[in-house]
């Protein structure tokens, strides 16, 4: 365990940004699934944009690597375009 006041206040930011990573990391991936599942064009055309900003937010802030990122977003736009 840490023995000094700014270890401890670190352990503690460290546990509130990994539980807030980890939400917006799993809404994406929700959302991502339900565009994948989608079998309507007009809603997975909808439905794109905003999941392609979600995750280009998740890139810039470090939570996913942009080349991760750069592949999701070329593999939606294959399967979007596909429908």
């Amino acid at each position: 365990m840490a023995h000094h006041k700014s270890a401890l206040k670190r352990i503690r930011q460290d546990e509130k940004k990994r539980v807030h990573n980890k939400y917006y990391a799993k809404t994406t991936r929700n959302a991502i699934k339900a565009l994948r599942n989608a079998t309507d064009k007009a809603e997975a055309d909808k439905m794109y944009p905003s999941v392609v900003a979600m995750i280009d937010k998740l890139a810039k802030r470090n939570i996913i690597h942009k080349n991760k990122a750069a592949n999701l977003k070329s593999k939606l736009t294959i399967q979007v375009n596909s429908l």
